[in-house]
């Protein structure tokens, strides 16, 4: 049987746990331990002891435990079969995670299932090796990244899966606002992870989450942020989804050549006052309302009434609207209702406004004072 003379850790750096590949040793064997590293002697299943950093000599004088173990012929030198783990004590800091598939999760503001993918990375360190070996690693010849993502899937994506519900249901966050608090919901992780991976030897260093994000092509979270930028559109320019969606009716009422004027001005006042004639751009529209208006009325110079601009005499008093209110100095002897100059006729009453002068029996227009041929005073 040939002695391994000198032992020392040819693995992977990435590797946590790596077990010496030849099981033939013996006392005054070599055990060389890096920095960072520890050794750990295993005889029949049961771990013997711990080595350090440094250079050590495999024999009863360090290893007490091996008297029980082998029988020491040869002047003290004596070959026996034993195992040597080397544990890398590293922080090893890039270990990265993910969930495999999305996460369906109600979103706590919009009541819609959205699903949710979540990624980090985390980092650890071997505080305990023989809890590490004996419970986690077992009778695999190593133990590396791999492993130990395959081991705690299950922990970490359910304590994800909690920890991201927490924050939606207690505190109310939208899952589209919780990158806000992502430094938060990673140390809270951190926290919830720490006891089970202490159990095994490990030590969590840190744990981060670094995003969390939703499918760009699942239908609810397109839907959600169409409606979301729509919103946006609408409290930039001021208005709101019945407002927009009157203003789309309004729109269509006027784009309908077989409507008129006067009823596409119907259905405008009808949305003023459905819009509560209110708000900015309630404003707005009443003002656009009014304008249309103003330019298809016109208003009565005598009696104030409104009507059609091509309207040539009020339909309430009578008055020729081609005559303006400045022209109109005379009054009817019979209702004294105002009268334009050279007006034949009382447009209230149809009083003759002809007269004759008794004078020259000139022709007279109106009731002038006197004759605006001979001068003779009138009454």
């Amino acid at each position: 049987m040939a002695v391994v003379q000198v032992v020392k850790y040819n693995g992977s750096p990435d590797i946590f746990a790596w077990k010496y590949p030849s099981e033939e040793l013996g006392t005054w064997t070599q055990l060389i331990v890096n920095e960072s590293q520890e050794a750990c002697l295993f005889k029949g299943g049961q771990a013997l002891d711990l080595f350090g950093p440094g250079r050590h000599t495999l024999s009863t004088a360090n290893i007490p435990i091996l008297n029980h173990f082998i029988n020491l012929p040869f002047g003290g030198r004596s070959p026996f079969t034993a195992e040597v783990w080397y544990i890398n004590k590293v922080h090893s800091l890039d270990i990265k995670w993910g969930t495999s598939s999305p996460i369906q999760i109600q979103d706590p503001k919009y009541n819609i299932f959205i699903p949710v993918r979540a990624s980090g990375q985390f980092g650890i360190q071997i505080i305990d090796p023989k809890a590490f070996l004996v419970k986690l690693v077992g009778t695999l010849p190593m133990f590396d990244k791999k492993n130990l993502l395959d081991y705690f899937r299950g922990l970490y994506l359910t304590k994800v899966k909690d920890a991201i519900s927490k924050y939606l249901v207690v505190k109310k966050i939208s899952l589209l606002e919780i990158n806000a608090v992502i430094n938060e919901l990673s140390e809270s992780l951190k926290e919830s992870i720490m006891p089970t991976f202490a159990e095994y030897g490990i030590s969590i260093v840190n744990f981060y989450v670094n995003d969390i994000n939703t499918p760009e092509d699942d239908p609810a979270v397109m839907q959600l942020k169409t409606a979301l930028a729509k919103k946006a559109e609408m409290d930039i320019i001021g208005y709101s989804y019945a407002q927009e969606r009157s203003f789309d009716v309004l729109d269509s009422a006027a784009s309908n050549e077989s409507s008129g004027q006067a009823g596409m001005m119907g259905t405008g006042i009808g949305l003023g006052v459905g819009l509560g004639v209110g708000g900015s751009f309630g404003n707005q529209f009443g003002a656009l309302a009014d304008n249309i208006a103003t330019k298809n009325t016109k208003t009565c110079a005598k009696c104030q009434s409104t009507i059609d601009a091509g309207q040539r005499f009020c339909s309430n008093c009578g008055h020729d609207t081609s005559i303006s209110e400045k022209a109109m100095t005379g009054k009817c002897p019979n209702c004294g209702t105002a009268i334009a100059d050279g007006a034949k006729f009382c447009p209230e009453c149809g009083t003759s406004m002809i007269n004759k002068c008794p004078k020259c029996e000139t022709e007279l227009v109106g009731i002038p004072k006197f004759c605006p041929d001979c001068g003779a005073q009138l009454k």
